[in-house]
């Protein structure tokens, strides 16, 4: 067996500048035991200590003999089991206050019983090699249900990561779902110290990621975790070498102790691997400048590439958090954008580090942080600096050793802020980060990023990022127009589309062409039809943006869009809003830049900020706010309605400049433009759309009005690589219907996936051997992801699939069923068993939000059994007909003896319109909901000390999921003795009993 050897390399970094991978001498069977003692050898040899335990006690002692080591103390025991209660295993603490232990009060002032005070620490952030790295493997833990964990590292004494393995060939997901099972059922259980952990990593063997162990539901998908890779960017996947890099003891300690991230929100966040390369290459440039004393010019600066949605912000801040660490600095400026200043990215830069956002507020409280000696750090707008520097030519901060970092560099970096900061500032260190550099080819002038910033520092380009899949592709539909609009499309000199602005591109008849466009595809765009969850808030569909040439047009499509939606049915209305103020007539820096709009509306046209006043007092009316366009208004309208873009509670946003760069909303999925777009500008504009999000949301769409193919190739080809318009574009419509071939790899199209189908299972609600549903499942998870793909697609409306709409709903039941099966079995890894064969369904996928929709939800089943029962038709078929749309929807399947006991109680015939079944179901099922919670609670006795059951079990049925973590459970539950696991067994009942109700009463 070969060894694993702790990579070093001279200039020290963690994220190595080359990593050459390990040569592969084993080519035969490796079964998951084997993998896991191969790997836990290679942590041995790479200074791990082996360690096993029986049980919880014997896992606590060594953490006892542990935190003494680390601490240089002796505990008595009931002084350790104080320090426990106390502190470390404290009742009724949750994984989110273990983690606030590890990322911020991991020291404890705890009093011997000598009287004698000590900080009592739990991790060394300052002396990482004090830290005592332990491997730990097949420990067993209870909680609702009995875990056995693959293989832990323990720093200290603690399990801050875990490892979960399988072997070779089965789908990564299975082991991230594995961990999740885990987190649900023992992790976070009462005295476990796996609520510590901090890390998961999951392989088999071929393929290896890590990521957070965080709060946030919505980080909870597979699309969050991260490979490992080398400065090129290049993924180390295999253990064997994931293991000699992200293990490697310095490695993993400064990852928990400098690069993760517990945010405001009690998020933890782990950089990836091209955040922490760029911070290490910039806190060592510092260095470097002030050691050789080239600080005060370029030589000491230098700029980051990282494209738009990769992070940025939270590196740029990390950053300057870490800079702040270095004791010859004295100021660390992390500068933004006044606009890129909204409520959450104040709350964000607070959770870092209290009253640095006050340095954005105004002048005088930037002054009055710059001159305080104990926050270092100083948050504040580009703006406010420029503004400090005119009002305090001579300040003694000038002196001083600052480091200054630039958020969205490309907006401000060649103004007259910029040279003010770099003539006042004589021992600065600028560095700048940036999706989208200016470079020789799109600038206007001889100015360029470098030559103003200094050396490319790192880059992570647009298509390492899509490799990467932390962003999504751009599917580009480009509309041709009647013949008469056409000529002008072309133009690109401003001043000549100024002229023709009013006469063509405004003409009434193609303003209602595009509007009526706008809105004809706007349900498939967005999928306005799927249903998903984001922080435990249930949403349809996603939103979108319209970027417009001018202040003008934003005018005339607002007043166009809001004449057409008012003549759509209630369920085809979208609410849509506009924002646009002054925007200067500036030098631009680049080709293809798009302007700032200022806050301040006292330069714009009366008629325009009258418009505008309509506009915001329809929004104060529909959202209950009052902003206006004063000042103070005008930038609380601004915040407030990036918030709700961000809550999709706007359908469709019209802007002119503004959000087309900085913002960034996941549920924003289509860009519709009408505007003039190139190099940077193009770029930055379409990637408002490419955050990822879920397995629904594939691409960012952007529908462009205007003749921007060869803009869109060129800025591609500037900001990419050599293989980029491949990489970036979503392939042709007749590639998915027909089939493709990517890197000599073929894939099926959707036309062959579904002959497959109706020739292999013209039954498929009678598949009965567990191969054929093995191989059921893989085949419609790859029918649901086409046809996920192609509903984007305009030309798909009018396709004639080879699957009617009835064996649909039939592939839909089966396919849910087997799901079923095998998340019943999931203790038993996975495998189904009958007579004849046993089959592992580890590497199977299955596609859960691809089956959510509304066009089969509840209120949609109601009201065709009031179409059906009064057309008179056999009630037997209309039974027959709903049981079998109920079983192929997610959303309403667990409802099925709810709805046939109404249909079987009601006498739907008296019923004449929609509105009434509908009342009366609801009447009927909130009855239903009261009784079972009734029967639940006197059932099982549960109590009524500190919460009410009641209130808490409907709490869990608005959520639509029951908690299982937290102490609520316990405060309802009857007394029950704890011995022989009674109380355990008790609680897991109740819980699976509490689910029962929600699953059937959700949304009702």
């Amino acid at each position: 067996m070969q060894e694993t050897k702790p990579i070093i390399e001279s200039d020290n970094f963690i994220v190595l500048a080359n990593y050459e991978k390990l040569p592969k001498n084993s080519t035969s069977y490796q079964s998951e035991k084997d993998l896991e003692n191969e790997f836990i050898k290679d942590l041995e040899t790479q200074g791990y200590e082996r360690v096993s335990f029986l049980n919880l006690d014997e896992m606590k002692a060594n953490l006892k003999t542990q935190i003494e080591r680390l601490n240089g103390v002796k505990f008595s025991q009931s002084e350790w089991e104080r320090f426990l209660y106390e502190y470390l295993d404290k009742q009724n603490d949750t994984f989110i206050d273990a983690t606030r232990k590890i990322q911020i009060d991991h020291q404890h002032s705890f009093k011997f019983d000598n009287e004698k005070l000590e900080n009592i620490k739990i991790i060394d952030k300052k002396e990482i090699h004090k830290n005592y790295l332990q491997v730990v493997n097949q420990i067993s833990q209870t909680g609702t249900h009995q875990n056995r964990y693959d293989v832990s590292i323990l720093v200290n004494g603690l399990p801050l990561v875990h490892i979960e393995l399988k072997k070779r060939g089965v789908s990564l997901n299975e082991a991230f779902n594995q961990i999740h099972r885990y987190t649900k059922e023992s992790f976070n259980s009462q005295n476990s110290l796996y609520k510590y952990a901090q890390i998961f990593v999951i392989s088999n063997g071929t393929f290896t990621r890590y990521f957070a162990n965080t709060a946030a539901r919505n980080k909870n998908n597979y699309e969050f975790t991260c490979e490992w890779a080398d400065a090129k960017n290049r993924a180390i996947s295999d253990l064997k070498d994931f293991t000699a890099t992200f293990f490697q003891k310095k490695v993993l300690l400064e990852i928990l102790t400098k690069y993760c991230v517990f945010n405001s929100s009690n998020e933890l966040l782990i950089m990836r691997p091209y955040q922490i390369a760029a911070s290490e290459r910039i806190l060592r440039k510092i260095e470097i400048g002030y050691k050789n004393k080239k600080f005060g010019s370029v030589e000491a600066g230098g700029f980051v590439w990282h494209t738009t949605g990769s992070g940025k912000t939270l590196t740029s801040f990390k950053t300057s958090n870490l800079a702040t660490k270095l004791d010859f600095i004295d100021k660390v400026l992390f500068v933004v954008d006044r606009k890129d200043l909204d409520y959450q990215t104040k709350k964000e830069y607070e959770s870092f580090q209290k009253n640095s956002i006050n340095g954005s507020v105004n002048t005088k409280e930037l002054k009055k942080n710059l001159e305080k000696s104990d926050d270092k750090i100083v948050v504040t707008t580009i703006q406010k600096l420029n503004e400090f520097i005119k009002q305090n030519k001579n300040h003694e901060i000038y002196d001083k050793h600052c480091v200054l970092i630039f958020d969205e560099c490309h907006r401000s970096q060649f103004g007259e802020a910029q040279k003010n900061i770099t003539k006042h500032f004589k021992k600065y260190y600028q560095f700048g980060f940036t999706g989208t550099p200016i470079f020789v080819d799109n600038a206007l002038g001889t100015q360029t990023t470098a030559g103003v910033f200094g050396t490319q520092l790192h880059s992570y380009v647009i298509t390492d990022a899509i490799r990467d899949e932390k962003v999504l592709k751009f599917k580009v539909d480009y509309i041709n127009l009647s013949p008469k609009f056409k000529d002008i499309e072309k133009e690109q000199n401003l001043d000549e589309l100024k002229k023709y602005e009013n006469k063509l591109l405004l003409h009434p008849e193609r303003i209602s062409e595009v509007v009526s466009h706008i809105l004809k595809v706007y349900d498939t765009k967005t999928h306005r039809n799927e249903i998903y969850n984001i922080k435990d808030k249930r949403l349809k569909g996603f939103n979108a943006m319209f970027a417009v040439q001018s202040v003008e047009a934003a005018k005339i499509y607002y007043t166009e869009l809001k004449k057409q939606i008012d003549e759509l049915k209630d369920d085809k209305k979208l609410k849509i809003a506009t924002i646009f103020s002054f925007s200067q007539n500036e030098t631009q820096s680049a080709k293809g830049e798009i302007l700032d709009e200022k806050f301040d509306l006292n330069l714009m046209d009366l008629s325009s900020k009258e418009f505008l006043d309509e506009v915001i007092k329809e929004y104060n009316a529909e959202f209950r706010t009052n902003f206006s366009t004063d000042s103070k208004g005008f930038e609380g309208y601004y915040e407030n309605l990036s918030k709700r873009v961000k809550d999709k509670e706007i359908d469709l946003l019209i802007v002119v400049g503004m959000f087309l760069t900085g913002f960034d909303a996941p549920t924003l999925n289509t860009l519709f433009v009408d505007k003039n777009l190139r190099y940077h500008g193009l770029l930055q504009a379409f990637s408002r759309t490419n955050r990822i999000l879920n397995s629904v949301k594939t691409f960012g769409n952007i529908v462009c009005f205007r003749d921007l193919e060869e803009a869109t190739k060129e800025s591609i080809r500037v900001f990419g690589d050599e293989n980029s318009l491949n990489v970036i574009l979503e392939k042709s419509y007749e590639e998915y219907i027909n089939g493709y071939a990517d890197d000599g790899v073929e894939f099926k199209g959707f036309k062959a996936l579904c002959d497959e189908m109706l020739t292999k299972f013209p039954d498929p609600t009678n598949i009965i051997f567990d191969s054929d549903k093995k191989e059921f499942a893989q085949l419609f998870g790859e029918i649901l992801k086409t046809e996920n793909i192609l509903k984007n697609y305009d030309e798909f409306s009018t396709f004639e699939s080879p699957i009617d709409e009835r064996f649909m709903q039939d592939l839909k039941s089966a396919y849910i069923e087997i799901k079923d099966e095998v998340y019943k079995n999931k203790n038993s890894d996975l495998v189904l068993e009958n007579t004849k064969e046993k089959v592992d369904f580890s590497d199977v996928t299955f596609e859960i939000e691809l089956l959510k929709t509304d066009e089969i939800n509840l209120d949609y089943i109601l009201a065709l059994i009031l179409e059906k029962t009064q057309q008179n038709e056999d009630p037997n078929i209309i039974k027959s007909d709903i049981k079998r749309m109920i079983r192929s929807s997610l959303d309403v399947r667990a409802k099925e003896s709810l709805i046939m006991e109404f249909l079987e109680k009601q006498d739907i015939k008296k019923l004449k319109e929609k509105s009434e079944i509908l009342e009366s179901f609801y009447t009927f099922a909130k009855g239903k909901k009261d009784k079972e919670i009734k029967n639940l609670i006197e059932n099982e006795n549960l109590q009524n000390n500190i919460s009410s059951p009641k209130k808490l079990i409907e709490s869990a049925i608005k959520k639509g999921f029951v908690d299982e973590n937290g102490t609520w459970i316990d405060e309802i539950m009857p007394v029950v003795s704890r011995r022989g696991g009674e109380r355990q067994k008790k609680k897991l009942g109740i819980l699976e009993k509490i689910k029962k109700i929600v699953e059937i009463f959700v949304g009702i």
